[in-house]
């Protein structure tokens, strides 16, 4: 608002199931829930923003304390001394190892070098400390990147003129998936896991880099908009992989659930921040070409309801 977004109905909107109630999160009864609790989101950019949303809600209970950030303060983590709660986000795009050469505003130097059969130490060397896990990828595997197996180049995604057989987003994602997932479902910590399906973008007349835009103000209707073919194909994925690990996990004792948000937010053009992720883009002049974010969501907004539902099967889970 602050950056001269003009409308405010954003706020107010609220996604709710048909035919139940969906309670708010109560940050007084979560805290009081987690006592000596470590919970950790782990992902890209969405899982930062969703750990915002979290922050703000609890927040409203005690105040949190940053007792850690990497060097980019890309990855932290809060401590809420007075119920010992301990909150990580950990910047783990890929959830893979993988070597990245990008600035701040996604423009690459060179591309991704992307090992499909290596989990990413970031996350992987703290897991035995989760009591819960948020985990999410998906946007990343869209990006050229350089595959590597078995420690040689196997392909390459979206690589023109490279030599290398090219491979689709969908073998590498569905392969790093079922990596994570074993690696979680065979761990001796027995974490609570929730798959957070993937989150659809907003941009119209173009990508986020050739000018798209994302001005709409108010909600889609049901029916007025289709999943885009590439949300279907990671949510089919997704969906496949977590059946199969949910098997594993039950077998082992660890509780996987399914945080399906991309139907909900799908229905929430109007949430993102758009051109307003720059101080005032228009106060010089009102058709100014702006760099739009049409892919993370405004707070309050959207992302708030991931975590009615988070706190929703976090208490059922614990009955």
């Amino acid at each position: 608002m602050m950056n001269g977004r003009p409308d405010s109905g954003y706020l107010y909107w609220r996604w709710n199931p048909r035919s139940c109630e969906l309670p708010r999160f109560d940050p007084e009864k979560f805290l009081d829930l987690m006592k000596n609790k470590w919970w950790a989101f782990i992902g890209d950019s969405i899982s930062r923003n969703h750990v915002q949303s979290f922050l703000c809600i609890l927040s409203q209970v005690e105040q949190a304390v940053e007792v850690y950030h990497d060097e980019q303060y890309k990855s932290k983590r809060w401590h809420f001394p007075s119920h010992n709660f301990t909150l990580s986000v950990i910047w783990s795009p890929f959830l893979l190892k993988a070597d990245i050469f990008e600035d701040i505003n996604g423009v690459s130097s060179a591309e991704t070098q992307l090992h499909l059969d290596k989990l990413d130490k970031t996350w992987t060397d703290q897991y035995e400390n989760f009591d819960y896990a948020v985990i999410a990828g998906g946007k990343w595997f869209l990006k050229t990147a350089i595959y590597h197996e078995n420690g040689t180049v196997t392909g390459c995604h979206s690589c023109l003129g490279k030599n290398l057989t090219e491979m689709s987003f969908e073998y590498a994602y569905r392969r790093a998936l079922k990596s994570i997932l074993d690696f979680m479902m065979g761990s001796g910590q027995k974490a609570f896991v929730f798959l957070r399906t993937t989150t659809p973008d907003h941009f119209e007349n173009g990508e986020w880099f050739s000018g798209g835009t994302c001005n709409r103000t108010g909600p889609f209707k049901e029916g007025e908009v289709d999943m885009k073919d590439v949300d279907a194909e990671m949510r089919g994925i997704e969906m496949e992989e977590f059946e199969k690990a949910s098997i594993v996990g039950a077998e082992n004792g660890v509780t996987l659930k399914l945080l399906d948000t991309t139907r909900m937010s799908m229905l929430r053009p109007d949430g993102h921040p758009g051109p307003y992720r720059q101080f005032q883009p228009f106060a010089k002049d009102k058709n100014a070409k702006v760099q739009n974010d049409c892919l993370h969501w405004c707070l309050p907004g959207p992302i708030d309801s991931w975590n009615d539902i988070l706190m929703e099967m976090v208490i059922r889970g614990a009955h």
